[in-house]
């Protein structure tokens, strides 16, 4: 066969594809997966859902403390509409209130004793922008009402959700944020279906679920959401969006496949974009985590 031919059908069946992609919505990711990616311009027209595991802890050699600074600046920087965090222990809550509360206000309690022990999955939100219509707190455990330990979790694990109403449109939606055990596999395994539940109250409304879920993409739990059509992985709904891992311990060419953290959103949204920021500030790292983010808009 000459080369022009095979040049010729390999235009074709590119084509093709693209044509399918088009046809059935097939998320393209950007193919290079090594791009440093920070916060693009937000439009007007978009909301932005940012999840971002802060880590209670050291990073390399930064402790909490060291990277208060720089996981503020990222959290302002990123301009999102509401953000989900993980492991933001009192300390860490403290510290976000007295350096983007400006900007941001957050709905959330401890976990360890619904209040203010243990770390938060608090959602802050920009409160310039929306007000709180309800809010609330619930565990993830045979006992969602009450500070609880579930199933053979190493932890206690909470979900935090808000209603927030757009002061200027009326638009509400739902926000809510988790992170689950990284141990209990039936904790997890019912964590998925507390999730579903809760969202599904919502069915009226457009739901944005954050969180780090502690297990990779095409697990049998990351199944469960997207098999339930309930909830949809921002990452694959767009064609504008990007590969690489969310969790990197600070040695990301090791861990090209960690991608724990998610952002879902339910029928109301459709996603615009879908990024993982990678660039760090000033060449540190501002977490174990890369901060995620999704622009969406409600249909």
């Amino acid at each position: 066969m000459s080369s022009s031919l095979i040049s010729g059908l390999g235009a074709i069946l590119m084509a093709f594809f693209t044509l399918l992609s088009s046809i059935f919505g097939i998320a393209q990711s950007k193919p290079d997966t090594t791009v440093i990616q920070g916060f693009e311009a937000k439009e007007e027209s978009v909301m932005r859902i940012m999840s971002f595991n802060i880590r209670c802890a050291n990073v390399g050699s930064d402790s909490w403390e060291d990277r208060i600074g720089i996981v503020s600046q990222t959290m302002l920087e990123s301009e999102a509409d509401s953000i989900g965090v993980q492991e933001a222990t009192p300390g860490w809550m403290a510290a976000l209130n007295e350096n983007i509360g400006d900007k941001y206000a957050y709905v959330g309690v401890g976990r360890d004793d619904g209040d203010n022990e243990g770390e938060y999955s608090a959602v802050f939100y920009l409160k310039d922008k929306y007000n709180v219509v309800d809010s609330g707190t619930f565990w993830l455990s045979e006992t969602p009402d009450k500070v609880s330990f579930g199933w053979d979790a190493a932890c206690r694990r909470v979900c935090t959700w808000v209603v927030l109403e757009n002061k200027e449109s009326g638009e509400k939606y739902v926000h809510l944020n988790s992170h689950f055990d990284h141990v209990g596999v039936t904790a997890r395994k019912n964590s998925v279906d507390l999730i579903l539940d809760k969202a599904s109250e919502y069915k009226d409304l457009p739901v944005v679920f954050t969180a780090d879920m502690n297990v990779v993409q095409g697990s049998d739990n990351y199944k469960q959401f997207v098999n339930s059509k309930i909830l949809r992985d921002t990452k694959f709904d767009t064609t504008d969006t990007m590969d690489y891992c969310t969790y990197h311990d600070t040695k990301p060419s090791l861990h090209t496949d960690d991608v724990i953290d998610y952002v879902m959103v339910n029928n109301h949204f459709d996603t615009v974009s879908y990024r993982v920021v990678t660039e760090g500030v000033d060449g540190r790292f501002v977490s174990d985590h890369y901060p995620i983010y999704a622009d969406i808009v409600i249909k």
